[in-house]
């Protein structure tokens, strides 16, 4: 079975991050990988481990899913909403994932290999204004929020 979002009747809930993150020589690009899971395309991220910190956990994501070195920045958002949070990875395994969205910098160069490649099918930095798709709905606001800007996180 293939994930899903949009699913309800949760069976279970985890704290997620996520990261939109830049190149630091062109802040109109936003770095996406494409997930072997479904095919969508959107950002790292992924759960936050027992005993690691939110910006650990982010880090640790982008890395492991772009090869990417990347300072953590802005909090982007936070996103709750079981309408639009719950994920289905299977028929008896529905969570409701809280996610931490924030905004990064990778680091200067050439990535690393990406140590998930069952995870990933592909990654690459594309125009905000021309992202690929199909690409994972409950990204999309996440997205939106950050090219928003607003000085304060979003709360959703």
């Amino acid at each position: 079975m293939a994930t899903t979002y949009y699913a309800s009747d949760p069976t279970d809930m985890r704290l997620s991050v996520s990261a939109v993150v830049r190149p630091a020589s062109d802040s109109r690009e936003i770095l996406l990988m494409k997930r072997s899971d479904n095919g969508h395309w959107g950002l790292p991220g992924g759960y936050v481990e027992v005993g690691e910190s939110v910006v650990e956990a982010t880090k640790r994501e982008v890395r492991e899913e772009t090869g990417y070195e990347v300072e953590v920045g802005r909090l982007v958002g936070v996103y709750s909403d079981p309408a639009i949070q719950v994920i289905q990875y299977s028929s008896e395994q529905r969570v409701q994932a809280v996610n931490l969205c924030f905004e990064a910098v990778a680091a200067d160069g050439v990535p690393g290999v990406p140590t998930t490649p069952e995870e990933t099918l592909e990654i690459g930095f594309f125009d905000e204004g021309a992202l690929p798709g199909p690409f994972v709905p409950i990204h999309e606001i996440r997205v939106a929020d950050a090219l928003a800007g607003a000085a304060q996180a979003s709360i959703r």
